[in-house]
C-alpha cells in the first residue's frame, strides 16, 4: 500500500504547485473565490430572493442556490459577474506584472 504525504499550503499558489497544477489556475481560484464571496455578502444584506437575482442575472435558481452555498465548480467566470450586478455591485480589476 502506498503511504500518502500531508502537504501544508499557506496559499493557492503553493497549493496549485502541491497539485502538480499550473500557477494560473491559482489565480483563476482566487478571482473566484473574491467574487463569489462578495455574491454571498451582498445577497445577504439584500431584499432579493433567489428567483429575484435569477432573473435579473438571466441564470436559474439552482446556479444562484449553488453560488451561495459557495460551490462554484461548473459556473462560469461570466455568470459569476452577472450574478454580482445582479446584486447591484461593480467591480474594479486592476492589473500588475507578475512576480
Amino acid at each position: 500500500m502506498k503511504k500518502s504525504k500531508i502537504v501544508v499550503s499557506k496559499n493557492s499558489k503553493e497549493l496549485a504547485a502541491a497539485l502538480g497544477l499550473s500557477p494560473l489556475d491559482a489565480i483563476e481560484w482566487e478571482v473566484r473565490l473574491m467574487i463569489t464571496n462578495k455574491i454571498i455578502s451582498s445577497s445577504e444584506s439584500s431584499d432579493l430572493t433567489v428567483t429575484d437575482i435569477a432573473k435579473i442575472a438571466g441564470t436559474s435558481r439552482a446556479r444562484i442556490t449553488k453560488i451561495l452555498k459557495n460551490d462554484t465548480h461548473g459556473i462560469s467566470l461570466d455568470v459569476l459577474v452577472r450574478v454580482l450586478g445582479a446584486l447591484g455591485e461593480e467591480m474594479k480589476i486592476s492589473f500588475r506584472k507578475a512576480s
